[in-house]
């Protein structure tokens, strides 16, 4: 069924605005907001779904409430960086007349500042995913422009032997500075499977069930 010739007028003003160059930065920061909302959403719900059913006690309200609570966490606070980061690049563009690489820096400086600067559990997972992505990033630039060089060797093998080491060794010894999520399955994995009463718990359940 055909839209109605006021809706149909509407959405054809809407296109043209949208079309319009002088908006471009605005409506920019607009889709940025909106697909931060969107990733958010995706990339937290199911992760907070797993970890809180897997390793979070309470009632299934708590538990929900608890995800939903992550999920709008992530979802805001990346919406609004991307916002404010986009917001930031264009402010300082208009300003000086062109673009610069430092625009990019200062503007996500100024925006994880602001949006990321708190320190909750969310904020501290996705700055230490992005942390080590940076490091390998770095130091891939670093090859290409000469300021490292360039291994003989692939020194992948040689980083993972170190990462697990001393994961393990930091678990094992001092826990407590490990972030909670990775406690959680590093505890799971190395310290449940330790400890068995009968076939139940042996390969059903990771610990027994309370007696009836």
């Amino acid at each position: 069924m055909a839209a109605p010739p006021r809706l149909r007028a509407l959405l054809l003003a809407v296109n043209a605005l949208l079309r319009k160059r002088r908006y471009h930065a605005a409506l920019a920061m607009l889709k940025g907001f909106r697909n931060g909302v969107v990733y958010g959403v995706k990339i937290r719900a199911p992760h907070a779904l797993v970890m809180t059913f897997l390793f979070r006690s309470g009632s299934f309200r708590e538990k929900l409430r608890a995800i939903l609570q992550a999920t709008y966490i992530h979802s805001r606070n990346l919406a609004c960086f991307v916002f404010a980061y986009k917001g930031l690049c264009a402010l300082q563009s208009r300003v000086q007349g062109e673009t610069y690489q430092v625009h990019s820096f200062l503007a996500a400086f100024v925006g994880g500042w602001l949006v990321f600067g708190d320190n909750n559990s969310i904020n501290s997972q996705i700055n230490m995913y992005l942390v080590s992505r940076t490091l390998f990033a770095l130091c891939r630039l670093g090859v290409e422009k000469g300021y490292i060089p360039e291994p003989k060797r692939d020194p992948f093998p040689l980083l993972t032997a170190v990462v697990w080491g001393l994961v393990l060794w930091l678990f094992e010894y001092h826990r407590h500075t490990l972030q909670p999520s990775l406690q959680s399955s590093m505890t799971y994995l190395y310290q449940d499977s330790n400890v068995w009463h009968d076939i139940l718990d042996f390969l059903v359940y990771n610990k027994s069930r309370p007696s009836q």
